[in-house]
């Protein structure tokens, strides 16, 4: 009981007013590929909940409607994430986010293709990981580190070999992050999105053949939007997430739940962007 007292004690500490609300106040968060649709909201999320953000990205933001910083960077050199990172300072936060897809069937998949893809996806997580992890331990500090792996880090999705192999790539790093690390007080977990509306997926929101049956099989009718990856990213951050490390939070709707999709044309109608039960949508 003194126990459980002394944690609820320490839980108000740490969070005065609204104990529900995550504070990273005096946090230096880093996101990799933070310019644009998935990083960009991690790193607006990140300073909603007071941390200093610094994006690393080789393009400059168009515009950033919250506190951050950019740090000109590309992730595939590591002698520019040297440079980046002793411009932040040791990260008390990292989420490994920046990567490609560049949509191809095996047979036209070139040596081109796959050295691109696994450059930025794996080499470049590879060593943002291994760097950012070194200055917290030199700086003896606990810390929380998320890769963005996929749904794609688990099934086969045609045309995406490149992308599917890097992906699954990424979980092999996270658990063997996750298992040296935890003795610094490092935690290592990722997030797997399915479809995310970003600049690189608009095409296909924009077909309405195209997502009416690929969200024919996400129970939540629906593809996500970056926000909803970037509060999953940032709880997995945060000391809500204190004794989580080594694993992996879907952002899918449900999509890796099913084999069959849950969504029939007698049941339901596709509008908007969206499937409806016919009772909701009447």
């Amino acid at each position: 009981m003194q126990n459980q007292e002394a944690l609820t004690q320490d839980t108000a500490s740490r969070y005065p007013g609204n104990p529900m609300q995550i504070s990273l106040t005096g946090k230096t968060a880093v996101v990799t590929g933070g310019a644009h649709g998935i990083g960009r909201a991690m790193a607006r999320c990140l300073a909603s909940c007071g941390a200093n953000v610094f994006v690393f990205d080789i393009d400059a933001p168009s515009s950033l409607d919250f506190p951050a910083q950019h740090i000109p960077c590309d992730v595939t050199s590591r002698n520019s994430l040297n440079v980046a990172f002793n411009s932040s300072g040791p990260p008390d936060i990292l989420l490994i986010n920046a990567g490609t897809g560049i949509v191809k069937p095996l047979a036209e998949t070139t040596r081109d293709v796959w050295d691109k893809t696994i450059s930025l996806n794996l080499t470049a997580a590879f060593e943002t990981l291994q760097e950012g992890a070194a200055r917290m331990k030199a700086n003896k500090k606990a810390g929380a580190i998320v890769l963005t792996a996929s749904t794609n880090s688990y099934d086969g999705e045609e045309n995406l070999i490149a992308y599917n192999a890097t992906k699954a790539g990424v979980l092999g790093l996270l658990h063997t992050a996750a298992n040296e690390l935890g003795p610094y007080g490092i935690r290592v977990n990722a997030v797997n999105p399915g479809l995310i509306r970003t600049r690189l997926t608009q095409a296909a929101f924009d077909s309405e053949p195209v997502i009416k049956d690929y969200f024919r099989a996400i129970p939540m009718g629906r593809g996500g939007e970056p926000e909803e990856v970037a509060k999953a990213a940032v709880f997995l951050a945060s000391d809500w997430a204190s004794y989580i490390t080594g694993a992996t939070l879907l952002v899918d709707g449900g999509q890796m739940c099913c084999k069959f999709g849950p969504w029939k044309d007698n049941e339901a109608e596709f509008a908007n962007s969206q499937w409806r039960r016919l009772t909701e949508a009447n």
